[in-house]
């Protein structure tokens, strides 16, 4: 939090700001237009003169730190600092573009109008608000990058000082920065932003797990410091013997990638084995060499080292999508655990850390030389030239592109594509031609025909086969895992609303089946209104164009609750704001956002209503959701639909503190052990008797030597739950116990 200073303080202390940024420019290899940026920032300072930030600090002090962050951790260029220190002129002062134009020139001008266009954060308040900012980002970024980095400066200074900000706020701003910035900055290689994107939105969500996972990494720092100079010592005598000029770091994985992974595998801290990697990075005058001395310095790693068959990453011969290259291995260390070992020259080095901003040339406002980007801003291009008519699947649809791992494939003639992680024949075609995905009817790889939902392995040569008698099917939707391949057949379908539904009227009946419910009026009425539309034929046609999804154990809330309102959450899910309340009824007590809601799962009749989505327990992170009729609704911070509310209604979010415990929850708690005689009966008795706790009910499956069972209960807290699972860790021949629901 800022503390108060005298005039002359501050006045010496945002000239010591701007000089950083300034000794920063002048250290770099930019040419050296002072002038402008001393202009540039004179004119911020008087605009903004008198203005504070909520921290209570003078409001300049974010355009300069935005500017050092342009400038130091993205490398970019007079035009930019410019930008940054201006970006935010236009929109909170009585300046205009004109003005803008006319001091500094239509390019500086052009880049703080387009960052004004999407101020506010890309998520606005409401659905359409929140994707008209995403698709003026994105079109921004199709002429001129540098409108996107900066806007990605912007935000990562707002993370950086979350701190003064209302909790409601904070969890508004962090999901904002997970769902959308962070797999923005990883599909540009922004890869050390991407990171800080997560680790600090982990900070703010999860407060207390980033604090033990931190303590846990810094308690290690000696071991692990030990263990990579041992590692190392050998190599590093190789690379002086060959003449190397390099550098050798030890890094740590960051707490968010850490936590992620012990969630995914329900592992402790101690278990995961790439928690520390080394990086190599040399010097290279002769590019033409570089591959071969990332080579060089891979022997040296692997004679005298047992090499992980299964963890060679080639990114030299075949760079990601994002510009990234490096070569990747993993080897066994000196204490048995593998050690991650990633070799870069100088130069891969700097597009690992800064992405494309380390090396986009522009030249009349356009990027040049980068292929793959170019790629990817055409889909962007085709994207926003026939954009998703509801706006969450607008940004779905983009969102499959920026966070997937990749596969490479070849066609026929040798060309190499570069796809999204579970892509299909058909997401190929689309990928050459339009025309060829849609009159594709299969696709051939090493001799043998495959449908057009086969999903593609890397390394495989495809070819594709056509007909001009196939036209697009509704159904091909559900093949299709790329943004380009699902917008192009959108925008057909949409033509023949009779056949999408019928075809969202077969997906509807198959989950009916499938659930074992039977079709009613009532049900209808709850799923229109859930879901913001006026008829049947429109929530089919809807269904059976993907535009709308139907999540797991939707159909059964509904079914059982015909007589009842819609659920909050799949309300707000398509229709946020349809209040319930008859006119003029004024018996609900308003919710108090402005300071932290109790909740009491104690009581008869709790504060609260849970959504059968996530099912938090008392004592998980919980994020609170006011309602149109001011009830709040609790999710855990971290389920799916949650991102999506605090991305988009961060006005109805409220600080939430549990109190009191007294009642009975129940809980699934998954067991994996090695069968024994009395095993089960070791694990009833501890449940029943030593813990005293509810069981009322058992599943036991056993396959060989191996013994899995779901213990069924009653608890009181998450706390109590962790208990148990740590008690039944305990008994002989149990390896894992985990909560699954």
């Amino acid at each position: 939090m800022y503390t108060p200073h005298s005039a002359q303080e501050e006045s010496d202390m945002i000239e010591s700001a701007y000089q950083e940024v300034l000794q920063c420019y002048l250290s770099s290899h930019h040419r050296k237009k002072v002038e402008l940026i001393e202009r540039a920032y004179r004119f911020a300072r008087q605009a903004h003169s008198g203005v504070r930030r909520r921290s209570g600090e003078p409001y300049i002090m974010h355009p300069i730190a935005v500017a050092k962050i342009v400038i130091s951790e993205l490398g970019l260029g007079s035009t930019s600092i410019c930008a940054a220190f201006l970006h935010d002129v236009v929109e909170d002062t009585d300046y205009t573009h004109e003005d803008i134009q006319a001091a500094f020139g239509p390019k500086i001008a052009s880049i703080v109008e387009g960052l004004t266009k999407i101020s506010g954060g890309i998520l606005g308040t409401n659905a359409s608000l929140q994707a008209e900012n995403f698709r003026r980002l994105l079109l921004s970024m199709s002429t001129d990058v540098r409108v996107v980095l900066i806007k990605m400066a912007d935000r990562l200074h707002n993370m950086r000082t979350l701190d003064s900000l209302r909790p409601e706020k904070q969890l508004k701003i962090a999901g904002e920065t997970l769902y959308v910035y962070a797999p923005l900055a990883h599909r540009l290689g922004l890869f050390k932003m991407k990171e800080e994107f997560e680790d600090l939105a982990f900070r703010f969500e999860h407060p207390d797990k980033y604090a033990e996972i931190m303590s846990m990494v810094d308690g290690s720092a000696t071991r692990r410091n030990e263990v990579v100079e041992q590692f190392v010592a050998p190599v590093r005598a190789k690379l002086d013997a060959a003449g190397f000029k390099y550098t050798i770091k030890a890094r740590v994985k960051s707490a968010y990638s850490i936590w992620r992974k012990m969630v995914k595998k329900n592992v402790g801290f101690s278990d995961i084995y790439d928690v520390y990697a080394v990086r190599v990075v040399f010097e290279n005058e002769n590019e033409a060499d570089e591959a071969i001395r990332c080579w060089q310095i891979y022997t040296f790693f692997t004679e005298g080292h047992r090499v992980h068959p299964d963890r060679l990453r080639d990114w030299i011969t075949t760079p990601k999508a994002n510009g990234y290259r490096a070569l990747h291995i993993t080897v066994m260390g000196p204490d048995g655990k593998w050690i991650e070992v990633q070799i870069r020259s100088a130069k891969m080095d700097r597009i690992a850390e800064l992405g494309y901003a380390a090396h986009w040339k522009y030249k009349h406002g356009d990027y040049e030389e980068d292929s793959e980007l170019s790629v990817w801003m055409n889909t962007i291009k085709e994207i926003l030239a026939n954009p998703e008519p509801d706006a969450m699947d607008f940004l779905d649809t983009v969102k499959l592109d920026l966070f997937a791992s990749e596969i490479y494939v070849f066609t026929p003639r040798g060309e190499l594509l570069t796809l999204p992680k579970g892509a299909t024949v058909l997401d190929m075609a689309f990928a050459i031609h339009s025309q060829l995905g849609f009159h594709c009817i299969a696709g051939k790889i090493s001799h043998r025909l495959v449908p057009l939902n086969h999903v593609l392995d890397s390394g495989d040569q495809v070819e594709i086969i056509t007909s001009e008698s196939q036209v697009p099917q509704p159904r091909w939707l559900s093949f299709c895992h790329t943004a380009r391949a699902r917008q192009r057949l959108r925008s057909v379908l949409r033509k023949d609303s009779a056949a999408l539904r019928e075809y969202g009227r077969s997906l509807f009946d198959d989950a009916l089946r499938r659930e074992g419910i039977k079709p009613s009026p009532k049900l209808m009425s709850c799923l229109l209104a859930a879901h913001g539309l006026a008829s049947e034929e429109l929530f089919m046609e809807r269904l059976g164009a993907d535009e709308l999804r139907l999540s797991p154990g939707e159909l059964k809330v509904y079914a059982s609750r015909e007589s009842q309102p819609a659920s909050l959450l799949s309300k707000i899910w398509r229709n946020p704001f349809a209040s319930r309340r008859k006119p003029g009824d004024n018996t609900v007590r308003p919710v108090d956002r402005d300071k932290p809601y109790i909740l009491h799962p104690g009581e008869a009749e709790p504060n609260f209503r849970i959504e059968e989505c996530c099912s938090p327990l008392p004592g998980d992170d919980v994020l609170g959701f006011v309602d149109d009729d001011e009830a709040v609704v609790l999710h855990k911070v971290d389920c799916p639909r949650a991102q999506r509310l605090k991305s988009l209604y961060g006005d109805r979010l409220v600080t939430t503190c549990w109190q009191g415990h007294s009642c009975s929850f129940e809980v699934s708690v998954a067991v994996d052990g090695i069968s024994r005689p009395s095993l089960l009966e070791d694990i009833i008795h501890l449940v029943s008797t030593r813990l005293r706790m509810a069981l009322y009910r058992l599943d036991v499956d056993t396959a060989g030597e191996v013994t899995h069972c779901v213990i069924h209960l009653h608890t009181d807290s998450v706390g109590t739950v962790s208990d148990l699972c740590a008690s039944l860790k305990k008994i002989e021949g149990v390896r894992f116990a985990r909560r699954i629901s």
